[in-house]
């Protein structure tokens, strides 16, 4: 992973390859942003009028590379764009510093060390920096037959390099390594970087290398690793202990099914957090296949499972006091002689019959037996993670996902920590009205209802599962969990690890003693 320093040298006198800095536009055009003022003194008071000279306008995200001037260490500057600068006394938004280390961090790859001379005010600045840069800097490179920084999953041999590693090495200036506070910032960083990222290679991962069992084994040694409690249930054990739900989606492929337990316990924690994630490992849709085009990207189908594992771990790592577990209901959806039809009846977990009329609405039935059976430990608050519907990316596109909840409280606190770490999510409603479509002649529900209103639906049945008197949330990730366009910003394509700062957040929260 990306080395990360904090630093307390001038951007002139600090011996790296690159110097980043920021820039901004006002009424009067391009203007520098703080942290700037060395570099613009090696062009004599003239980096913003060069800049603008080779067409940069400040825009948040662009990025401008020229020759450094002779009074820098650093042989390239690279300009990168805040968008519109504060009025007044003001700071810049970390999510704006967040993404603008990013963009520059993607455009690095291949440097070795890059100081980064973005804004600094607090800790939290450098916080936002950090975690920006490294989350920038990812690659998955796994399956690249020249890869020299990784062995694919099949156990392949490294080999040299043939393209660009990412950036080696993070200096921010205006840090301050000696002080706890940024310290405390720059350590949080990167863990969730890692975190984040760990999240990303598992999404990243194909189908044919990550199966519900090789799935649940890295939630095992991770477990060890980082001294957690993990219990797996296999295709006997979630047979015998009537999981209907996971045992039905997961029939018809030769990879069975799991459900993966993984805790962190802290021993003054006072609260429990309980985290279901969904784990399609690949998703063909079953006996009602996807159309032509929609399966290409289905081994992202396991993004929520992957959110709540990396939050679960990053937990553990940053020592918080708040109890946190995890489950992970994998299964691989596929159609077979033996798969699960349209018209089918399954008994869930909690006893509850469910009338399948289409089988690619199987998300739904393995976090139904998942939360049944988080609820048994009788947790303070649950949260399920899912790429739940296609109706939510319609309705909030690809970048906010959505939240529902039983409580409206937890539901616009959730809103509130999501856009505080950074991503952005929008709370929605769950009509009670919806119920009445989900009304089967044959068993207690159908796993589908009416088509307007299809990602609210879907909250709807999932709630039916949640114990009684337990705070629930949802999150539908469909849209931001995997990035098909061009990165931006610390956003790469592929994966994405969405989900995972905000569980963080809210266990933080949580710990803090600010959710009641």
């Amino acid at each position: 992973m990306t080395a990360l320093t904090l630093s307390t040298s001038s951007a002139a006198t600090l011996r790296a390859d690159t110097v980043v800095v920021g820039v901004a536009k006002d009424a009067k055009g391009v203007v520098l942003a703080p942290g700037a003022e060395a570099v613009d003194k090696a062009f004599d008071g003239g980096l913003a009028a060069v800049l603008e000279t080779l067409g940069a306008s400040g825009a948040e995200g662009e990025v401008t590379k020229l020759p450094a001037g002779s009074g820098l260490k650093a042989a390239v500057v690279l300009a990168v764009g805040l968008g519109d600068a504060p009025a007044g006394d003001e700071e810049y938004d970390p999510e704006v510093l967040r993404r603008a280390a990013g963009a520059a961090a993607r455009a690095l790859a291949g440097t070795r060390k890059a100081a980064f001379a973005l804004p600094v005010g607090d800790a939290g600045d450098t916080a936002a920096i950090a975690e920006g840069a490294l989350l920038g800097a990812y690659t998955f490179t796994a399956y690249r037959s020249g890869s020299g920084d990784a062995k694919t999953a099949r156990g392949g041999k490294k080999a040299e390099g043939n393209g660009k590693a990412p950036l080696a090495e993070i200096a921010i200036l205006g840090g301050k390594p000696r002080d706890k506070a940024f310290k405390a910032a720059a350590e949080r960083a990167e863990t969730l970087a890692a975190e984040v990222n760990r999240a990303r290679d598992l999404i990243n991962t194909p189908s044919n290398d990550l199966t519900p069992k090789s799935f649940a084994a890295q939630a095992q040694a991770a477990a060890k690793e980082f001294g957690l409690k993990a219990e797996v249930l296999d295709e006997k054990a979630l047979k015998k202990g009537g999981y209907g739900g996971l045992m039905g989606v997961g029939q018809g492929s030769e990879n069975p099914p799991r459900l993966v337990r993984i805790a962190y316990t802290h021993p003054k924690a006072e609260k429990t957090l309980a985290l279901v994630g969904k784990g399609i490992t690949y998703d063909s849709g079953g006996i009602s296949l996807k159309p032509a085009g929609f399966n290409e990207t289905m081994k992202c189908d396991m993004s929520g499972a992957a959110a709540v594992f990396a939050a679960v771990v990053a937990a553990a790592r940053l020592g918080l006091r708040v109890n946190v577990t995890g489950w992970l209901a994998l299964a691989e959806n596929m159609p077979s002689g033996n798969a699960m039809r349209p018209g089918d009846v399954l008994t869930m977990y909690n006893g509850k019959t469910v009338e399948v009329l289409n089988t690619d609405a199987e998300g739904r039935l393995v976090l139904a037996d998942a939360l049944t059976r988080a609820s048994e430990e009788r947790p303070d608050a649950i949260v399920d993670v899912a790429t739940l519907t296609g109706a939510m990316v319609m309705a909030l596109g690809n970048r906010t996902f959505g939240i529902m909840a039983n409580d409206d409280a937890f539901r616009a606190s959730l809103h509130e920590i999501s856009e505080e770490a950074g991503e952005p999510s929008w709370p929605m409603p769950m009509p009670s009205e919806l119920r009445r479509s989900m009304d089967s002649p044959v068993a207690d529900l159908k796993n589908v209802g009416e088509r307007a209103g299809s990602g609210l639906l879907a909250g709807v049945f999932l709630q039916e599962f949640v114990g009684e008197g337990i705070t629930w949330a949802h999150l539908d990730i469909a849209g931001p969990a995997f990035h098909e366009s061009a990165p931006f910003g610390y956003t790469p394509k592929g994966g994405t690890g969405s989900a995972v700062r905000t569980l963080v957040r809210l266990a933080e929260h949580t710990a803090d003693g600010d959710l009641g």
